[in-house]
């Protein structure tokens, strides 16, 4: 996974990690506890939360950034099937933003310095 980038939506900042290869992007947060970070999924316009230990929050954003689905605290063993116009999906820790629709988010480097 790519590291060294943030989430940040209002006043609120998060790791982000970028799920590149096909392992990354089928085991997201599967099997993981006490997540702490955020995935993002480029070209991903549906997920699952099969094998999940504890809920999450799902963002499905346009290629604007435009947040256009949110799922909050999503429980283990769900289907979300494919969304027109989603350009790509964010999995973050369950309740850990106050999202709104049709507001944007932003995805930036930084350095871990």
């Amino acid at each position: 996974m790519v590291k060294n980038m943030k989430l940040i939506y209002q006043d609120k900042t998060i790791n982000l990690e970028d799920a590149i290869t096909f392992r990354e992007r089928l085991i997201g947060f599967m099997f993981q506890k006490n997540i702490k970070k955020a995935i993002l999924f480029k070209h991903c316009n549906s997920i699952h939360t099969f094998f999940m230990k504890e809920n999450i929050d799902v963002i499905m954003c346009d290629k604007n950034n435009n947040i256009i689905y949110y799922y909050k605290n999503l429980s283990p063993n769900k289907v979300i099937l494919p969304k027109k116009k989603v350009s790509f999906t964010i999995e973050t820790p369950a309740n850990y933003f106050d999202v709104k629709l049709d507001t944007k988010i932003t995805i930036s480097s930084y350095d871990p310095k």
